[in-house]
């Protein structure tokens, strides 16, 4: 799937939260009194040893210490790089956690990962999910995060320089001709080949399948017998892989905004293309709406036309930012598409194109930097280099060459006529990667497990709505939970009947009706 766009949450949308975490309160150990949801669901499965050459991993003890952030500990725990051959070496994850704060019993611990791939959960943890999560599941579970590896905190890969990436974020996705084509072909090798030499003995070993694995060893060094899990985004997608790993011992795992690991990576580009022309239909009514609609004032109709014209302008001529990078079309359009995570970011999104479309492209250069999590030193985050690392190992490139791009633009265009032709172009950069893909698309059934809520949002850019429904049909147990409105995923961002619903699943065990619609 594409490297730039299963990225945000809808709580951290836009907001870059690198200053927010580094090294980390003593804290008790996983024997504090608690009262495990998971405990009374699977006790004697979920409790089965750990496989041959796996027992130091699962039984190792975690030191809690001191994070930069108060009221939050770390540690660093260890996996095999290779779990095939765990005796030959370990990688380092990041964890971090924020104690139960009560009143009542713990129920154990609840991990949280906000998608991506790519996305620093302990980030997401320290500014979001462990002081903005309703207070009662605050009070009653412990909230974990551990870094992905691959990602933020965790041996991240790496690939270029600040200056190679801003050169990266440049290049013109919408080839005109064979020069430019030959361009963005370039781009993509010399993107691939950076994280092969930067990164190369992690880089094989980074699958979401991997991932998962790590998860059930921190729930069994949590002392859990089952895990507990809110994922948003790709985090559905790690959810429902562990479910199909360890159905035995799923506790309660609420996946929101929902991926289809039945489909293939074109397929999935695709459909988030027409998920992206959705939400930017979504924009464009409200837009036109308002006296300071840059797209002017009478159809959305007539704003996509408008804002297909202002990006084959800003193509032809890139707009000054008041720094050495212009705004061509790719950041342009990068800018856009961040706006599209959160419906909140609207009115920014209004201001950054009206004085673009006036001669000044900083204000979308802006949000292009913040979906890229550029620092204003010009250094950047791991976002984009594990996105592309784990996406190119979970599936099969989405196409061959680019002429297999190039006969693909008629149905990518159909989607989304204002995104088509860029997102397909930009779904060929799996192809030039250095590891062959070590997953397929398949269904996740998940067989035995207990209870697992899936949730959709109508409206959803980032992950069609229809994906959610596919997710919830697949699972043995799953039950689906729809969220009508804007934006990308639904807990926390506002809706009473979303929240309550999945509270009381979190704190009661009790998931909402199956087909449930707020």
């Amino acid at each position: 799937m594409d490297t730039r766009r299963l990225l945000r949450t809808s709580a951290l949308a836009l907001i870059p939260l690198s200053v927010l975490v580094s090294g980390c309160t003593g804290g008790s150990s996983p024997s504090d009194a608690v009262e495990s949801p998971a405990a009374a669901s699977s006790p004697s499965s979920a409790s089965a040893a750990p496989s041959a050459g796996l027992e130091r991993y699962y039984t190792q003890k975690l030191t809690w210490r001191e994070c930069g952030v108060p009221g939050f500990d770390c540690a660093t725990m260890e996996a095999p790089l290779d779990y095939d051959a765990p005796g030959e070496g370990s990688i380092e994850l990041a964890v971090a956690r924020k104690k139960a704060t009560g009143p009542g019993k713990r129920l154990g611990s609840l991990q949280v990962n906000p998608g991506g791939p790519g996305g620093s959960a302990l980030e997401y943890l320290q500014a979001y999910a462990g002081i903005g999560y309703p207070a009662p599941v605050r009070a009653r579970y412990d909230m974990v995060a551990v870094d992905p590896r691959g990602v933020a905190h965790s041996e991240p890969v790496e690939c270029l320089t600040g200056a190679e990436m801003d050169a990266y974020t440049q290049v013109d996705q919408t080839p005109d001709d064979t020069a430019e084509t030959a361009a963005l072909t370039r781009a993509y090798r010399d993107f691939a080949a950076g994280c092969e030499k930067r990164s190369g003995e992690v880089l094989p070993h980074v699958s979401t399948v991997e991932a998962a694995r790590d998860m059930d060893i921190l729930r069994a060094v949590l002392g859990d017998g089952t895990l507990t899990y809110v994922g948003a985004s790709y985090g559905t997608f790690l959810g429902a892989t562990y479910a199909e790993l360890f159905p035995e011992r799923v506790g309660r795992l609420v996946l929101d905004g929902a991926m289809d690991p039945s489909l293939s990576a074109r397929e999935l580009n695709r459909d988030q293309t027409a998920g992206f022309e959705t939400a930017f239909q979504a924009f464009a009514a409200d837009c036109v709406q308002q006296p300071d609609c840059p797209l002017g004032q009478t159809s959305a109709a007539d704003a996509s036309a408008r804002m297909k014209a202002f990006f084959a302008q800003v193509d032809a001529d890139p707009v000054p930012t008041g720094e050495s990078r212009e705004l061509g079309e790719s950041l342009a359009t990068t800018g856009v598409v961040a706006a599209m995570y959160d419906e909140g970011a609207w009115p920014r999104l209004r201001e950054a194109l009206a004085s673009a479309m006036d001669g000044d492209g900083s204000g979308l250069l802006l949000l292009a930097d913040s979906y890229y999590e550029r620092s204003a030193d010009g250094s950047y985050a791991n976002l984009m280099y594990a996105n592309a690392a784990v996406n190119c190992l979970d599936l099969p490139p989405a196409f061959k060459d680019a002429s297999a791009v190039r006969s693909a633009l008629p149905e990518f265009e159909k989607a989304s006529p204002v995104f088509g032709k860029g997102f397909a172009w930009a779904a060929l950069n799996c192809t030039f990667w250095p590891t062959s893909a070590t997953g397929a698309p398949h269904r996740i059934e998940a067989e035995g497990a207990a209870p697992i809520v899936v949730v959709g949002t109508t409206r959803d850019p980032a992950t069609p709505y229809k994906w959610a429904e596919s997710l919830a049909a697949q699972l043995d147990s799953g039950t689906l939970l729809t969220y009508d409105g804007d934006g990308h995923t639904a807990y926390g961002r506002g809706s009473d009947c979303i929240d309550t619903a999945i509270n009381a699943y979190l704190l009661e065990g009790t998931p909402p009706k199956d087909g449930k619609r707020c």
